[in-house]
């Protein structure tokens, strides 16, 4: 394959995996944005959610999109059930503890779907079963630049995740939720004396953070065709990472910070090599917080709690 051809075909791979990272990292930053907490169990809700889609359709026989939408639902209540047990009764508490009890959900979760469905890697989709979606991976791929292609699945993954991130711009920009949301990351106190329903305001940040989460697990193992527990461990620590890149609390800079840090990692594994994809990822995390801890998009603003 040509240079330019290595190149794009990199730029493409790379920009797949960045969107999702990047829908994990809209999860933490929107998260950050209100309650100043880093959600540690968000990878795991990403797991979980692949799991569920997973069991209702390979298992229970469920058309593969009514167990992707279960399993999206899955996530929200998920996510809503952590905030409300983890960290809703830790809210007034140092935020050194409340980032403990995320530690300890997210080892919770890890173990219970152990405990489930095995340590051991699963096919999203067994061979028995084979869709239109992973044939159109393997045989329609759209030629490019010289030799690079983009598969159908990754422009579904392009397509899901740019459209997910455009409604909800929407709804944090015109929806009542949406001010709610954005008032809470002011000031949650002036918000709280305004009249506006803060538990519930968070409850629905948690629930859509976890949502996009959710979309990103399938969307992941659809891709690879595979599930396993720590699945989430990882891609959880590089959402994050992108989420710091971006600029934590902003949600277009979690978007960007994905997609830079997908890209990244692609011209890593094509250039350098990839046992250092992961290295790559840290160390930008490192050098952002060292030279630009507010991240790209981020700024330094006083805050009242």
């Amino acid at each position: 394959m040509e240079g330019s051809s290595i190149l794009f075909q990199q730029l493409v791979n790379g920009l797949t995996i960045g969107v999702v990272y990047a829908l994990i990292a809209v999860g933490y930053t929107m998260v950050y944005g209100i309650i100043e907490l880093i959600n540690f169990a968000h990878g795991e809700v990403y797991m979980m959610t692949a799991f569920i889609a997973l069991t209702l359709y390979s298992i229970a026989g469920l058309p593969l999109i009514a167990a992707i939408l279960i399993a999206i639902i899955f996530a929200s209540l998920l996510g809503v059930t952590i905030e409300r047990v983890a960290y809703r009764p830790l809210r007034g508490s140092p935020r050194l503890i409340a980032l403990i009890s995320a530690i300890g959900v997210s080892l919770f979760l890890q173990n219970l779907a152990m405990k489930i469905w095995g340590a051991r890697r699963q096919p999203f989709i067994p061979p028995h079963k084979e869709i239109t979606l992973l044939n159109i991976k393997q045989t329609l791929s759209l030629p490019l630049i010289g030799e690079a292609t983009i598969t159908m699945i990754q422009i579904i993954m392009l397509i899901v995740a740019v459209t997910l991130m455009i409604l909800l711009s929407l709804v944090i920009k015109y929806t009542k939720v949406g001010r709610a949301m954005r008032a809470c990351a002011q000031d949650l106190t002036a918000t709280r004396l305004m009249g506006v329903d803060v538990n519930r305001t968070i409850a629905f940040t948690f629930a859509i953070g976890s949502a996009l989460g959710g979309v990103a697990g399938i969307l992941v193992a659809l891709y690879y065709n595979q599930v396993y527990p720590m699945m989430g461990y990882m891609a959880g620590l590089k959402a994050f990472t992108a989420a710091v890149l971006g600029g934590i609390g902003n949600v277009t800079g979690a978007f960007l910070g994905g997609i830079l840090l997908g890209v990244s990692e692609g011209l890593c594994g094509a250039y350098i090599s990839s046992l250092w994809m992961d290295a790559i990822a840290f160390a930008i995390l490192i050098i952002v917080l060292i030279y630009k801890p507010s991240g790209l998009l981020g700024e330094r603003t006083p805050r009242s709690t």
